[in-house]
């Protein structure tokens, strides 16, 4: 069965806007365990703008699921991540100022870097998987990383799915042949919703594990964060 990690960062972002502690963002990953969830996903940023490096250190002897922290491996997150050591961490290469994640890595033109990074995580028992485009050369490259997984960036798939579901998945269907090829743990995410997830799910060959953020919190302002979770998980069976 195909994991999922539920990102909580949209949850930090509302308690942030008042400040305060209204919504408990431990809680409310404890409640996502609890409702079935069998992982939660944090992406600190350097502004703190959502979940701050405080909240990761706090969740950490609370969760009893996969904690996945994500990132661009700066020197302060690289500290963060070697401190908690969680479950995963996925590198990000997002700049600071973006809004949210936009791109994969190349990982022929950061080689280097990314198994220089990852070699710190595995010798702390850390596995590690790379935020990557639907692009066959840089899945096979990402093995020169050293990484354990890949996560597939999953935008273009969700914003042409209603279009053509066929076409939209296409691509990620090749890039996950390769992926599960080369020996590389298959994740996916980025505008996964109950609309697109259980199709993604039934095409996409070896899929351990998706992380859902935005959506799963905007559906739980409808449906109850119990319930929703629930959905979604019906959507991955």
């Amino acid at each position: 069965m195909t994991k999922l990690s539920v990102n909580i960062n949209k949850i930090a972002t509302l308690r942030n806007a008042r400040g305060g502690n209204l919504p408990d963002v431990l809680k409310v990953a404890r409640d996502c365990e609890r409702f079935g969830a069998q992982g939660i996903t944090v992406h600190p940023r350097p502004d703190e703008r959502h979940i701050r490096y405080k909240d990761v250190f706090d969740l950490k002897p609370l969760l009893t699921t996969e904690f996945n922290i994500e990132g661009y491996p700066s020197p302060e997150f690289i500290y963060l991540v070697n401190a908690i050591k969680p479950a995963q961490v996925t590198l990000v290469p997002d700049p600071p100022d973006v809004l949210t994640s936009n791109a994969g890595w190349d990982t022929v033109r950061n080689e280097k870097f990314l198994k220089e990074v990852i070699g710190t995580f595995k010798t702390n028992g850390i596995r590690t998987s790379i935020f990557i485009d639907a692009n066959e050369k840089m899945i096979r490259n990402a093995v020169n990383t050293g990484t354990d997984r890949v996560e597939l960036y999953t935008e273009s798939y969700a914003g042409n799915f209603r279009e053509d579901p066929e076409k939209a998945i296409r691509s990620f269907i090749d890039a996950a042949k390769v992926a599960n090829e080369a020996g590389l743990g298959l994740n996916a995410g980025h505008d996964l919703n109950l609309e697109n997830l259980k199709y993604f799910h039934q095409n996409i060959p070896g899929l351990l594990e998706v992380s859902i953020g935005h959506a799963l919190i905007c559906d739980a302002l409808y449906f109850g964060l119990e319930n929703t979770i629930q959905l979604y998980l019906r959507q991955l069976m």
